[in-house]
């Protein structure tokens, strides 16, 4: 693999953000060591937060001219990184994005230089694990970490290096970034991927690397997991929708637990109907129980039932965006 060399690609590392005050400090802090040896800087591009996550991004860029504040007042992360690279990216050749409230390894950013100057990739994408702290979010991050949860997804459940269609957003060439318009901001979800698409059509180049890999912290209680799936439904259909490119099987076998959840409420009627629906759950609470017993890990039941949050939400996410285009497009 080729070193990160004495005179490096000049990188612009952005961290979109909103209300982090208890991770952002740390978060820079672990990324300083970088900054000298990649020639680059940190923005923080906050989206309007309330909790003193700005005032402490504006002290740190105040004590260090390395680290950059830049409002966000579109709040959501693709209108960060957009206007991070529009407003601070000429002079810099290579893109990382940084997620708030996840967790990297010291050498992070170099791994990616370094694979990014030994493929020639456009943009190294990273596999990503999930970690928690209390129960629920335990349960989640094993759910998560599970085929149950992820699908078997490689960016999920990492793999050796190799050529990709879709990661976890790490590294991206700027010139690659900005030829294909940057992220879409109409995605509150799912902007990644739809990128990533983007790049793939016009022969941009994608590389997951099994150099590094992040961890990331998910949501602690049901309904603000239940909402983040719901946007990730969302953002798949519109994706779908925008590209006319058709699902693989592990996104399109999620799209039934919708209307069946729904439909067994059609049991008052005919107690058939809830077969389907009964299928499915005995299926997810079979399965955290073989990770109870076979995987000895006590959170296994718990984390069928954060699987089957996750299925339902996405589910239903992509349906809502699928019916409502229907309806725009009819009106």
């Amino acid at each position: 693999m080729t070193a990160v060399s004495p005179v490096s690609p000049p990188t612009l590392i952005v961290i979109p953000c909103l209300n982090e005050a208890l991770h952002i400090e740390a978060l820079v802090e672990k990324l300083r060591t970088s900054l000298d040896v990649l020639e680059a800087k940190v923005v923080i591009a906050d989206g309007g937060s309330t909790d003193g996550t700005r005032q402490i991004a504006r002290r740190l860029s105040a004590e260090d001219p390395r680290i950059l504040f830049l409002d966000n007042p579109k709040r959501i992360q693709s209108a960060a990184v957009n206007r991070a690279v529009a407003e601070l990216g000429p002079g810099f050749d290579y893109l990382i994005r940084i997620d708030a409230h996840a967790s990297y390894p010291d050498d992070y950013c170099e791994r990616l230089v370094e694979d990014a100057l030994a493929t020639g990739a456009d943009s190294v994408v990273v596999a990503m694990q999930t970690e928690g702290f209390s129960t629920f979010q335990k349960a989640t991050a094993y759910a998560q970490n599970s085929k149950l949860g992820n699908g078997g997804s490689k960016h999920r459940t990492g793999a050796a290096g190799h050529w990709a269609e879709h990661g976890h957003h790490a590294l991206m060439r700027i010139a690659a970034f900005a030829a294909v318009g940057g992220y879409d901001e109409t995605f509150s979800h799912n902007e990644d991927a739809e990128l990533d698409y983007r790049l793939g059509r016009a022969g941009y180049r994608i590389w997951m690397t099994d150099r590094t890999s992040m961890v990331y912290y998910p949501r602690t209680r049901i309904v603000p997991l239940f909402k983040q799936y719901f946007g990730y439904g969302r953002g798949r259909a519109r994706n779908i929708l925008k590209h006319r490119a058709m699902p693989g099987l592990r996104q399109m076998l999620p799209l039934g637990v919708a209307p069946v959840a729904f439909g067994a409420l059609l049991a008052i009627i005919n107690w058939a109907a809830i077969i389907p629906f009964g299928v499915w759950a005995a299926a997810c609470l079979g399965y955290g129980v073989w990770m109870a017993v076979g995987e000895r890990n006590p959170y296994g039941p718990l984390a069928a039932i954060s699987a089957m949050v996750m299925h339902l939400a996405w589910s239903a996410g992509f349906w809502r965006e699928l019916l409502d285009f229907r309806r725009r497009v009819v009106g």
